[in-house]
């Protein structure tokens, strides 16, 4: 049963230990309008919270034991939306490297950038890679922000640089395909979590995702606390992952597995 406890003066919810932590998750970060209009606020007051609450869930992914987290912070078709909250949207995100870069460095956090900077001004530009290249050696969480990131345009970009390296079209297999995208050197997300109710990728991660489970909620992204990240975590460690094979031979392979565990102690 969970409990109340206190923490830093607040109360704090005690949450049973998870059994099974995915090591990458992916998050749609989605419905930062949607929590604004339902309290009467302007969808740049969504924003601003979701963005506030990005720094309570990378706490929570070090704390549940999560080592990868990749983040859509900004879609290539997001490039549609008003030319007022895209400007909004780039400010938000210098904002946040000038106020959370250091802290994020002290707690371990290596930041990665996914998509292109080409388009992006270049004072912002030039922050997103400072950020990259002061986090680069830290180990206790490598976060991956998806911001002017596509997953069509990933593949298509990945397709011309291996035509580029003159590998003939007969040696060109998933893993070469793998070799070539932004998170390469990464295992693919073992969960891609999406806020808000909607059922879809949205580009995002499509190459990576071809086999990671799958979670919605309801909840927008500025009140997906802490609790609901541990429920989502929790619910993957409920799901059995087959990578096309049955039930049954999964269960062979548990058997032979724990024989083995057995036979060495």
């Amino acid at each position: 049963m969970a409990l109340l406890t206190r923490e830093n003066g607040h109360a704090r919810l005690d949450l049973p230990p998870l059994e099974k932590v995915p090591t990458h998750v992916a998050i749609i970060m989605d419905g930062n309008g949607r929590w604004a209009r339902q309290r009467g606020l302007p969808r740049s007051a969504g924003h601003r919270q979701g963005t506030e609450n990005l720094r309570r869930i990378i706490r929570a992914a070090v704390e549940f034991g999560v080592s990868i987290m990749t983040i859509y912070a900004f879609s290539t078709e997001n490039w549609s939306r008003p030319r007022r909250e895209v400007m909004l949207l780039m400010r938000i995100l210098e904002m946040v490297i000038d106020r959370e870069l250091q802290e994020l460095h002290e707690e371990g956090v290596q930041i990665r950038h996914i998509g292109e900077l080409d388009g992006i001004e270049s004072r912002l530009a030039r922050k997103v890679l400072e950020a990259c290249e002061y986090t680069r050696d830290n180990q206790r969480l490598i976060l991956n922000v998806a911001f002017n990131y596509g997953g069509r345009d990933e593949i298509v970009r990945a397709v011309q640089n291996i035509v580029r390296d003159g590998i003939p079209a007969g040696e060109i297999t998933e893993a070469t395909i793998s070799d070539y995208i932004y998170t390469s050197d990464l295992p693919d997300p073992d969960l891609i979590i999406r806020t808000s109710g909607e059922f879809r990728l949205s580009n995002f991660l499509i190459w990576q995702g071809a086999y990671s489970e799958i979670y919605t909620t309801e909840t927008y992204w500025p009140a997906f606390d802490r609790a609901e990240f541990h429920k989502a975590l929790a619910e993957y460690g409920n799901r059995r992952r087959r990578f096309g094979r049955t039930d049954e031979q999964l269960d062979s392979e548990y058997r032979l597995l724990k024989r083995a565990k057995t036979r060495q102690l």
